[in-house]
């Protein structure tokens, strides 16, 4: 299951339930009010998830996966090539 754009797993997300976010895929704008870049270039390429652009990782999710506050040392990435595996064996 899809659960982000940019290959977060939502329900991993401490403020998921005590901000009452359901997700970037079935969100417009993320609870902290700025939207994200990756989910917007994602959206306008019409893509589920950035593992399926074909400049994945791109620098912009590489900067997301690896900032020293909020990322997750790449797990995103390696998520996302994940959903993309899933779905070819689903296609």
């Amino acid at each position: 299951m899809i659960e982000s754009r940019c290959g977060l797993l939502c329900s991993e997300c401490e403020f998921r339930n005590s901000m009452n976010c359901q997700g970037c895929t079935n969100i417009k704008k993320p609870f902290w009010g700025e939207a994200c870049p990756v989910k917007t270039c994602c959206e306008d390429k019409a893509l589920a998830h950035c593992g399926l652009c074909h400049d994945f990782p791109c620098a912009l999710l590489q900067q997301f996966a690896y900032d020293t506050d909020q990322g997750d040392n790449g797990k995103r990435i390696t998520q996302c090539r994940c959903w993309c595996q899933l779905t070819a064996i689903h296609d």
